[in-house]
């Protein structure tokens, strides 16, 4: 039996359930979610591995307009990632009525990369089937998609079809990652991402598009089975200091509580977590910034 792999990148608008259905097919927890936009922000690979395949799944930003040298990183890469696949999971929402501006953005981007595109119609559980056939119908006459796929990433197993669909597409190759691999994401980014996760699940809505999370140090102590992690939390204000923080230091003690208990269930094995708050005034902004954290190459 030949064995087929290729590379999957996943696009849509921000908030569509792009990092929802990127662990629903892996099974395990790759990339952080949240409800807020623009919460995925830099692209993260996943890797399913079968008995004749594996397939890498490419998990991008929400494609949307910039507001800032960050925002204008992250709609590049999800940009970028189209030419360097072999297929593409365009991925909308079911609960809207017909395309908007921003899924016409990313159609007209689509048709000009030379990859098999699928549209995966995410969210069905919140509405009924009828409802479906107008929104396939208009996406249809927009663009001739190699599949069209409803979904619901969050609570169905249709996982399997999606993966059987992309299957039909994929190149006979090799195995690029192995079988027990499932991200290339180092732990040390994994942890900074799950820290800003916390914060973006318990802070209000103006503070977490401000915050960034460098983790500086990652070290496993040599008397005990526990690994040291310390943080920097970056924000823009001083106001926003304050919030996270917390009245007698109790918001960013929940912070790093519940920080804590995700990265120990990410590696096995026990955390002390240290977190500091630290302003840097428009940091989204500045270029020496993006580079520590990761955003810019």
């Amino acid at each position: 039996m030949s064995f087929k792999s290729g590379f999957v990148s996943i696009v849509g608008r921000p908030n569509v359930g792009k990092s929802t259905l990127l662990n629903s097919i892996t099974g395990e927890k790759i990339a952080i979610m949240s409800e807020k936009p623009q919460t995925t922000r830099n692209t993260i690979k996943a890797v399913v591995t079968g008995d004749n395949y594996q397939l890498v799944f490419i998990d991008t930003p929400g494609i949307h307009k910039p507001k800032t040298k960050l925002g204008d990183y992250m709609v590049n890469i999800a940009v970028e990632s189209l030419s360097e696949v072999d297929a593409v999971l365009f991925l909308v929402e079911a609960n809207t009525v017909k395309p908007g501006p921003g899924d016409l953005y990313i159609i007209d981007q689509l048709k000009n990369v030379k990859s098999n595109v699928f549209l995966v119609i995410n969210k069905i559980d919140l509405v009924d089937k009828a409802q479906l056939l107008p929104l396939i119908d208009a996406y249809k006459d927009l663009m001739d998609f190699e599949a069209i796929i409803p979904i619901s990433a969050l609570t169905d197993g249709k996982q399997d079809l999606l993966i059987s669909e992309v299957l039909k597409v994929m190149p006979e190759g090799p195995k690029y990652f192995p079988d027990d691999m499932l991200t290339d994401q180092p732990e040390k980014l994994i942890a900074a991402e799950l820290i800003r996760e916390k914060i973006l699940q318990l802070v209000s809505d103006e503070v977490p598009h401000g915050v960034g999370v460098e983790v500086i140090s990652f070290k496993q102590r040599e008397d005990k089975n526990i690994i040291n992690i310390q943080a920097n939390i970056y924000c823009e204000k001083d106001t926003h200091k304050g919030i996270l923080i917390g009245k007698g230091g109790k918001m960013l003690k929940k912070i790093g509580s519940l920080s804590r208990i995700e990265i120990e269930n990410l590696l096995g094995t026990q955390v002390f977590l240290e977190l500091w708050v630290k302003v840097k005034p428009d940091w989204r902004n500045n270029e020496q910034m993006l580079k520590v954290l990761g955003y810019k190459k």
